[in-house]
């Protein structure tokens, strides 16, 4: 099949979202390309407003803005019977945690419900499939509560060093033990601080102000920001070995979860104290409540928790050593009304038809564009999702160029929606955000994550959208040192074969595996009996082998075998493949 390189040429569709986007009789939206730039244009008879229903209490600034565009209805405490009840009448809802948005409300809002407004970071409480599925938006407010919880994690690590709640409750119970509580200096520490977005930054910013040494880890984080801070990125490893002190702040994503356990408080440093002002599940707390017991972390200071409010016999919140706050991150006058205004604002946003860049679901994408894509949209995901785990701890992902190979015309394919599973799966893995149509680019740009894309014109029927999905990252380390191009990237290639996304290409080398489950990339010595050997390792594990491939340069040179997996391997199997004789190199990647 023939092929010629073009220029990059991407265009908007002329396609209507007008019954894709149900509004209220009072609203109309059109939709029109322009200069290849998308407008929403929106109208509002003048007769009528839209009509928000906060559920629990709002700041009064963000009253103030919600009343000077809409009508305003403060019902609290409501049940959700009475919630589904007053729902139908209303253009918008805004909540906090403590309100569930159950796909109940979205039936019984028969369409009218055009955008739900969480007032803070967290969405559990909502069910985002519901909300796409009825075209609705959501929206929180994910930035107003930043300097409140650096501050917050500042004075607990403070009142940790100088064990202020414990001293503080011994005083009041008529003790004088000035010899018990003898604290420790923070001038000249090492800080780890394990996530470097808007409040770890803040927090390392406010670390230097004390004297202390900051280290921070971060796939993602700046390098030239880092530097201007003051801060050296490291790898995770080497953050949590050499950290006299730990600050959290990184999102809970399955990446993360119990990040923190025994294997990981093993490497570091005896006396470690720790801070979480984050999420309570990145810490396996029977296995702190263990560290803590035999010393291994001298002191935590907690303000989350995988469980709240923690029972009230909890050996974690009861232990001599836990300084603990019932998740107050937030929770000042400041950055109540700071979130009170972001939200507000979002949900007039959104009211005027604005793709507000807060928004972490969907809107409706339309069927016959949907239907021919899907699987495309998996594998832009997928490939997102691996090219990003290869990636070697403590480099920073920038630059991402992707590539399209198709026989189509540049205007008969829109890549939107591809990009942004493509910058899904880069950025949701260590990242709370969730991303989609709405936010991608906004969301990449906020990351400083720079995609550009490209095309290649193929020779031949269009009746397939596309050949080949290619994604590349430049200028970073890899845990896979074959998966390095001939030109220095990382660089991971896939196709859609009777429906399911493949891996076709990892650096240079031609594999061909299913990815559905996980991947394991082994490079090796060419030679026979090696997929015997390692299909015996995962065999003994009762490891199902879904797809096997080999790719390589020549007879009995170096080669790539990308096995899918069915369930995740163990650490001692993982460990025996590495061990084989043959095998150079290998990285299990998860999907």
């Amino acid at each position: 099949m023939a092929m010629r390189a073009t220029a990059p040429s991407f265009q908007t569709p002329s396609l209507s979202l007008s019954s894709k986007l149900p509004l209220s009789p009072a609203f109309s939206l059109s939709f029109r390309p322009r200069n290849r730039r998308v407008l929403f244009l929106v109208s509002a008879s003048l007769d009528a407003k839209p009509t928000v229903l906060v559920a629990e209490k709002l700041g009064e600034a963000g009253l103030k803005l919600l009343k000077d565009f809409a009508n305003v209805d403060c019902s609290y405490n409501l049940t959700s019977e009475e919630l589904c009840t007053k729902i139908s009448l209303c253009d918008a809802l805004i909540v906090r945690s403590g309100t569930k948005v159950s796909r109940d409300v979205f039936e019984s809002s028969a369409g009218r419900l055009k955008v739900v407004g969480r007032a803070g970071v967290g969405i559990d409480n909502v069910d985002l499939a519901a909300a796409t599925e009825f075209g609705c938006l959501v929206v929180n407010a994910p930035t107003a509560n930043t300097v409140a919880a650096a501050e917050h994690g500042i004075a607990l690590l403070a009142a940790m060093a100088r064990n202020v709640a414990q001293a503080d409750a011994s005083v009041k119970a008529g003790k004088w033990q000035r010899n018990k509580y003898v604290g420790v200096s923070l001038v000249g520490k090492t800080l780890a601080v394990m996530g470097f977005g808007k409040v770890g930054s803040e927090v390392a910013r406010r670390a230097k102000g004390l004297g202390m040494h900051v280290i921070a880890h971060d796939p993602y984080a700046p390098a030239d920001r880092a530097r201007a801070i003051g801060v050296e990125l490291v790898g995770f490893e080497e953050a949590i070995s050499t950290a006299d002190f730990i600050s959290l702040h990184m999102p809970l994503t399955p990446a993360t979860n119990k990040v923190l356990n025994d294997e990981t408080f093993a490497k570091m440093k005896k006396g470690v104290r720790i801070v979480n002002v984050a999420r309570g599940g990145v810490i396996d707390e029977e296995a702190l409540v263990r560290a803590l017991d035999a010393g291994i972390v001298a002191q935590a200071a907690l303000d989350v928790f995988t469980e709240e409010p923690p029972s009230k016999d909890s050996k974690l919140i009861l232990h001599e050593q836990v300084t603990a706050t019932p998740h107050l991150g937030a929770s000042t006058m400041e950055a109540q009304e700071g979130v009170a205004i972001e939200i507000a604002e979002a949900v007039v946003g959104a009211l005027r038809g604005e793709l507000a860049a807060t928004a972490v679901n969907a809107p409706m994408v339309p069927a016959e564009v949907l239907t021919e894509l899907k699987p495309f949209v998996d594998l832009a995901e997928k490939l997102g999702r691996l090219a990003v785990q290869l990636v070697a701890g403590g480099s920073g992902v920038k630059t991402v160029k992707v590539t399209y190979a198709s026989a189509r015309a540049p205007d008969d394919l829109d890549t939107r929606l591809l990009r942004a599973m493509i910058t899904k799966g880069l950025i949701e893995p260590i990242s709370s955000v969730f991303v989609n149509l709405v936010n991608a680019d906004f969301t990449a740009k906020q990351r400083g994550l720079r995609i550009t894309e490209e095309r290649v014109i193929l020779d031949g029927s269009p009746e397939s959208p596309l050949e080949f999905i290619q994604v590349q990252i430049a200028n970073v380390e890899s845990r896979f040192a074959s998966a390095i191009s001939d030109s220095g990237e990382i660089k991971v290639e896939g196709k859609v074969k009777d429906g399911i996304p493949h891996l076709t290409k990892v650096g240079s080398f031609e594999v061909d595996v299913s990815l559905e489950g996980s991947i394991i990339l082994c490079r090796q010595v060419d030679q026979p009996g090696m997929i015997g050997k390692v299909g015996s390792v995962l065999g003994e594990e009762n490891v199902n082998v879904s797809f096997m491939s080999v790719g390589r340069i020549a007879p009995r040179k170096q080669a790539v075998m990308a096995i899918g997996v069915d369930e995740q391997p163990s650490k001692e199997s993982l460990k025996k493949i590495g061990e084989i004789p043959a095998v150079e190199e290998f990285v299990f990647l998860k999907l």
